[in-house]
């Protein structure tokens, strides 16, 4: 086995090279080459999307459970899951929620990382939606049509898996990539013919928006979200990561104990109306588990499928990207 360092000489240049083919058209912000590892600091990337972890922020639940533990919870909010990504390579942070495409682009692309839990699927949180006069009504109409999407996203996976599904190459559509903002405004206008998104995107579209649901995931793709952690902070403080993934899982029980007090708080951060958020969050589970192999084995055939499409320019092992002693 190639150790976990194998191509950890990787320049940021070539990093970002790699990582930006996966990412929406925004600028990567500026990274020291390596931050070094702080043992009473525990940094924590999150994006406005994350509900659990907006609310454990927003409630200070985590600061109070590891504060015995003799760490200090920093955050940094990130647009997207590349920028997250390269923080989380250099060392900027520690800790973060992503899906199940952006850290097939980043292992290839030379981050170091490891899994640390994962969301359980909830293939109702990401859809293809089109207008409703729209001719097309079936996903095999999709061939030959703009779709959009954000590059590099869940919904990248989600699309190819879905025209696949349905008897169609990625080759068979014309993607569009667009960031969530962007792609909604294309579709109202007739700029595409489609939209692949998630929620609560979706959720946002479908209920302010001449639009209907084309089809979601199930059966396609699974929508697996995965907490992520710098390899030598998990190699050196597993009981930060464990307790913080205990506390991650009593955040999501209250969410799911109370949809609508869970949706009031998102709404200021999230810039959505709460009814559209608690329709949102009742499609994800809410609930975190230890990588098993079958869900290694399900990113593997992502990352198998991508380097068969040229998404992602070499081959990996995303078994490389977990701990050899897992955290209890």
């Amino acid at each position: 086995m190639k150790p976990h360092n194998a191509i950890s000489a990787i320049s940021r240049r070539q990093f970002l090279t790699v990582l930006s083919a996966g990412a929406a058209a925004a600028a990567l912000p500026s990274f020291p080459a390596r931050a070094a590892y702080e043992p009473g600091k525990f940094r924590i990337g999150y994006q406005k999307a994350a509900s659990t972890l907006v609310l454990a922020k927003a409630n200070g639940s985590l600061e109070a459970r590891l504060k015995p533990l003799g760490v200090e919870v920093t955050w940094a909010e990130f647009a997207a899951g590349p920028q997250l990504l390269e923080a989380l390579n250099v060392g900027a942070i520690d800790f973060g929620y992503v899906g199940e495409a952006p850290p097939v682009f980043a292992q290839a692309a030379g981050a170091d990382f490891v899994y640390s839990a994962y969301e359980v699927p909830t293939p109702l949180a990401e859809g293809v939606v089109v207008p409703n006069n729209s001719p097309v009504k079936t996903v095999a109409d999709l061939r030959g049509k703009r779709v959009a999407f954000n590059k590099g996203s869940d919904v990248h996976w989600f699309l190819v898996a879905l025209l696949r599904k349905h008897g169609l190459d990625y080759g068979d559509v014309s993607p569009v990539f667009l960031a969530p903002a962007d792609a909604r405004a294309a579709l109202e206008r007739g700029s595409v013919d489609a939209w692949a998104i998630w929620d609560p995107f979706l959720t946002a579209v479908l209920d302010q928006s001449p639009v209907r649901l084309l089809a979601n995931a199930e059966g396609a793709a699974d929508h697996h979200q995965f907490f992520l952690s710098q390899r030598a902070f998990a190699e050196k403080r597993a009981d930060v990561i464990k307790a913080t993934l205990d506390a991650l899982g009593q955040t999501g029980q209250q969410i799911r104990g109370d949809y609508a007090a869970a949706a009031a708080q998102l709404a200021p951060v999230q810039g959505l109306d709460a009814k559209i958020i608690e329709k949102g969050l009742r499609h994800y589970a809410h609930v975190y588990k230890p990588v098993s192999p079958s869900v290694l084995a399900a990113q593997q055939r992502i990352a198998d499928t991508f380097l068969q499409l040229k998404l992602i320019p070499r081959q990996i092992r995303v078994a490389d990207a977990t701990l050899r002693q897992p955290i209890a």
